[in-house]
């Protein structure tokens, strides 16, 4: 086998190998638990860089087998596939350092990092899926790992969530594999291709194309928490904070959002898909959910439950910029999977934090919690102002790119939706910046912790001020090689006709 054969293979495998070895491992071995998941995350990012690299040279890096005739296997490495692979494996990184100081007290730790490297393990799955079967494996394959995560803790109000949360994702997986196979029986197995394969339809062929994008919008809409399929989302929350930034940065919502662009992109076609009329009703959609959730965040008084109704809001910016049928804003949809897995992963390791240090889970708890912890205060202050979508930050960089490509193409209401939206983001986050850093504290926080010098553990401090600073850098060298607005525009440039 060559290289090019053998390195998307590999960057499968590290997570997967090691959530065997992690799950087997006794509890008491803490040291090279830790060990494992630090090592297998640090040379997951070493492969993943070489194959972004090489995806940047115009190198291919595939491995395909015939599972049944008619049926491939297919991982590959393209522009597209290293956006989402490559903020996955960043972030995996400093997840598991966050989660290795979460859980340091914590029992059942064996188990929770192997079913942690098996959902790392089924996003990488997803990113790389150079076709709908393999990559519908890797999608349910997602949801049965990530439901023990949810319900780690084992509470009544945990297992609560995780029934509602398998509900709705099984229920959208089968949707999603009963579209799958219409269209395997239509038209056979497709792999992604840039550009798709309907510009011409034939016109006795376009009512079943039709219902099958809807049954497959809905089937992923349930990850990407599209408006009415978002009801597990804010639920899931119960879970450990690093689970929660594993949903609303890394892997659930983005495995949903991420599926919707390889099916309007590789299998319809950005072009085609218009021309059908698919991409309005969707662009209605993704508006409505930007809106309401966003909304919805507003009423939250609990700090998890307004980052999730905000995830909600946020996730639905990718699906309209697949909607913007100009290059500029295609390419601020698809930089928002990067900027808001850094700025959501942030806020929730910052929320994680107050909830380990301090004891605290509501708002109204907060008052003075930045004199208390400035580092983790601080984070959270640049990821609420990335949110909003204040200049210098990534998040700016989204809706300036969004909003100019849709005035470019004459899409002048989704202005309306970004200024809105961006007024509602301020409503619901300045408040909680106003409790931070100048309401004084009245009552002792619920459950205070001290890590001797610092504000909280290393383990649990380093992650969100990593983030929140390449957070910063990202919006700053938007406009340079290799940021990740200059991928989005060759991912534009290669893979979508337009």
């Amino acid at each position: 086998m060559t290289l090019s054969v053998l390195m998307p293979v590999f960057a499968l495998m590290t997570s997967l190998l090691a959530s065997v070895v992690l799950f087997a491992l006794p509890e008491k071995g803490h040291r090279l638990r830790t060990i494992i998941n630090l090592a297998a995350a640090i040379l997951k990012i070493a492969l993943v860089g070489v194959m972004i690299w090489g995806v940047a040279q115009g190198r291919e890096y595939e491995a395909a087998f015939t599972m049944v005739p008619g049926v491939e296997f297919v991982l590959r490495a393209d522009a597209l596939s290293m956006l989402f692979a490559g903020l996955s494996a960043v972030l995996w990184l400093l997840t598991t350092i966050y989660a290795v100081g979460y859980l340091e007290d914590s029992p059942n730790r064996s188990r929770f990092f192997g079913f942690f490297s098996l959902c790392v393990a089924s996003t990488m799955g997803i990113a790389l899926a150079g076709n709908l079967f393999t990559f519908f494996l890797f999608y349910e394959m997602l949801t049965l790992s990530t439901y023990p995560l949810v319900v780690h803790r084992g509470t009544t109000k945990a297992l609560r969530a995780g029934r509602n949360y398998i509900i709705y994702t099984l229920t959208g997986g089968a949707v999603l594999l009963f579209a799958i196979a219409w269209l395997h029986g239509l038209v056979g197995d497709l792999r992604f291709q840039e550009g798709g394969y309907f510009s011409e339809v034939d016109p006795s062929m376009q009512g079943p194309l039709t219902i099958i994008f809807v049954l497959m919008i809905v089937g992923l809409g349930v990850k990407a928490a599209l408006v009415p399929f978002h009801g597990w989302l804010p639920q899931a929350m119960v879970a450990p904070a690093p689970v929660s930034a594993l949903l609303h940065a890394v892997a659930v919502v983005k495995a949903g959002a991420f599926g919707i662009i390889r099916v309007v992109f590789e299998i319809y076609g950005l072009e085609a898909a218009k021309d059908m009329g698919l991409l309005a009703g969707l662009s209605v959609v993704a508006a409505f959910t930007i809106i309401y959730g966003s909304t919805r965040a507003l009423y939250q008084v609990d700090l998890k439950r307004r980052l999730a109704f905000s995830t909600v809001s946020q996730v639905s910016y990718i699906v309209l910029g697949v909607c913007l049928f100009g290059p500029v804003g295609v390419a601020g949809g698809l930089v928002h999977l990067v900027h808001q897995g850094i700025m959501k992963i942030t806020l929730f390791f910052c929320a994680g934090n107050y909830a380990e240090t301090l004891g605290v889970h509501r708002i109204d708890e907060l008052d003075g919690a930045g004199k208390r912890m400035p580092g983790t205060s601080v984070a959270f202050t640049l990821g609420a102002f990335g949110m909003i979508g204040a200049p210098p930050l990534a998040g700016f960089i989204t809706k300036w790119t969004m909003g100019s490509g849709a005035l470019a193409v004459g899409m002048d209401w989704v202005v309306a939706v970004l200024v809105i939206s961006s007024l509602l983001n301020a409503a619901y986050f300045l408040p909680i910046l106003h409790r931070l850093w100048f309401a004084e504290q009245c009552e002792p926080w619920p459950h205070e912790r001290r890590w001797g010098r610092l504000e909280t553990s290393a383990w649990l401090l380093w992650p969100p001020l990593i983030t929140a600073a390449l957070m910063l850098v990202a919006g700053l060298i938007a406009n340079l090689p290799f940021s990740p607005l200059s991928w989005a525009e060759l991912i534009v440039a290669r893979e979508v006709a337009l």
